[in-house]
C-alpha cells in the first residue's frame, strides 16, 4: 500500500494562504500542492447576446457557484443591465449566498440558499416559489446534474451560459509525482488525459467531490478511492483527513 506523502488539489491556490487542506497537510506531515487542471474563461457579451436571453425578463437568478455570480454581474455591467431591487437570488449554498454581498445590498435583496447545499434541495425550495421566472447562470460545460433535475422542475426557467471551463496545460518540466489526486469536476479528468494521454493510475489514489466527477474518473478507467459526499462525510477536507489517517495507520 502506497503511503500518502504528496497530494495534488486540482483547485487554484487560496489567495489568503488559508485552507482546511493545509491544516490536513500539517497534521499528517504531507505536502499539498494546489494546481488546477482547468481554468475559467469568460464568455463575451456578444456570445451572451447570441443566446437571446434578456436578463430583465427574469424575476429570480440561480447561482451554483461564486464564479457564476462573478460572471453574471460582469455581464450585467458590460451590457448596462440595471437590476431591480425586487429580483431574488437562489444559491446552492450559504457560502454563495454570503458571497453575493460583494455585489448586492442584503438589506434590499432577497437571497435564498439550499438548506443542505444540495442542488436537489434547492429545487424543492424553488418549486415553492413557482410563480418566479428563473434564470440559471451556468458554465458552458458540466451541467449534467442540473439538466437532469430541470426535467422535474415545476417552475419557469431559462439557462444562460456566461463562462466556460477549459483545460489548463502543464509544462514539460512540471513534476507530476503525486500519491493522491483530488478532482472537483468531470472537466478535470478530461484535462488530466489531455495533459497526460498515457497516464496510468497504478497505486495513486484518486478522490472526488460529487457524483459526476466520480463517474468521469470511472468512465476513464480509473479507480475512485475517496468519493464525497458519502454516508460518513459531506466535507471533502474532513473525508481526506480521515482517509490519510487510515492510510498512515496501515503503514
Amino acid at each position: 500500500m502506497l503511503k500518502i506523502k504528496k497530494i495534488l488539489i486540482s483547485q487554484p491556490k487560496p489567495e489568503n494562504g488559508k485552507s482546511p487542506y493545509y491544516d490536513v497537510a500539517e497534521k499528517y506531515n504531507v505536502k499539498v500542492d494546489f494546481r488546477p487542471f482547468i481554468k475559467v474563461e469568460a464568455m463575451s457579451s456578444r456570445e451572451f447576446r447570441d443566446q437571446k436571453v434578456n436578463i430583465a425578463d427574469f424575476s429570480a437568478v440561480v447561482f451554483t457557484s461564486r464564479t457564476g455570480a462573478d460572471h453574471f454581474f460582469r455581464i450585467c455591467e458590460e451590457m448596462r443591465v440595471k437590476l431591480t431591487e425586487n429580483i431574488k437570488y437562489f444559491c446552492t449554498s450559504e457560502a454563495i449566498g454570503f458571497y453575493l454581498q460583494k455585489y448586492v445590498n442584503f438589506k434590499k435583496r432577497k437571497v435564498y440558499n439550499s438548506p443542505s447545499s444540495k442542488l436537489a434541495d434547492l429545487f424543492v425550495l424553488m418549486n415553492k416559489h413557482a410563480s418566479e421566472n428563473y434564470l440559471f447562470v451556468l458554465s458552458e460545460n458540466n451541467n449534467e446534474e442540473i439538466f437532469a433535475l430541470l426535467k422535474t422542475a415545476k417552475f419557469r426557467y431559462k439557462t444562460a451560459f456566461m463562462y466556460r471551463s477549459v483545460s489548463n496545460e502543464f509544462t514539460e518540466n512540471e513534476e507530476f509525482d503525486y500519491d493522491m489526486l483530488i478532482f472537483f469536476s468531470p472537466q478535470g479528468i478530461v484535462s488530466l488525459l489531455k495533459n497526460f494521454p498515457n497516464y496510468q493510475q497504478g497505486e495513486t489514489y484518486i478522490g472526488c467531490l460529487g457524483a459526476t466527477a466520480a463517474a468521469a474518473v470511472r468512465n476513464a478507467g480509473f479507480r475512485v478511492n475517496l468519493e464525497v459526499p458519502n454516508p460518513q462525510f459531506s466535507s471533502l477536507s474532513m473525508a481526506l483527513d480521515d482517509f490519510i489517517k487510515q492510510n498512515h495507520k496501515k503503514r
